[in-house]
């Protein structure tokens, strides 16, 4: 399901707001470090790169999916593993589910899956790091 963006206009172009979800992505650069550099403010950046995350959490794929398409190409065998990607810990209401018990650490869980040489197939959105695998796949 695609839905328009009802905006008259925008200050930064796609491209520049693609650069910048790369930036706050990849390299964890702060937000009001990328919006000085753009002429707008933190606000604005955080919201355009929100608007790019759901963007691509809708564009993915399912875990069902994926399996069926790999079923379909005769796959056999498949590996499914989670892995925390560590965080900052956040502070207020928004600290709790991003705690994983399990490691004792802050981040996000993501799940993988992979075919036997290990190449990867598939891998699902960030999900919480209180989350566990098991749960996790079944949502999925």
């Amino acid at each position: 399901m695609q839905v328009a963006i009802r905006s008259g206009w925008r200050r930064l172009p796609p491209g520049r707001i693609a650069l910048i979800a790369l930036a706050a992505l990849r390299h964890d650069q702060r937000l009001s470090d990328i919006a000085g550099g753009n002429g707008v403010s933190a606000s604005t950046v955080r919201r355009r790169l929100l608007e790019v995350i759901e963007l691509l959490s809708a564009r993915a794929p399912r875990l069902n999916r994926a399996l069926k398409k790999i079923a379909r190409k005769g796959g056999v065998v498949v590996l499914i593993d989670g892995t925390l990607v560590h965080t900052r810990r956040r502070t207020g209401d928004e600290n709790p589910p991003n705690c994983s018990g399990k490691h004792k650490a802050h981040g996000l869980l993501f799940l993988a899956l992979t075919d036997e040489r290990g190449n990867l197939l598939w891998i699902s959105a960030a999900k919480p790091g209180r989350s566990s695998e098991i749960t996790t796949a079944r949502l999925r």
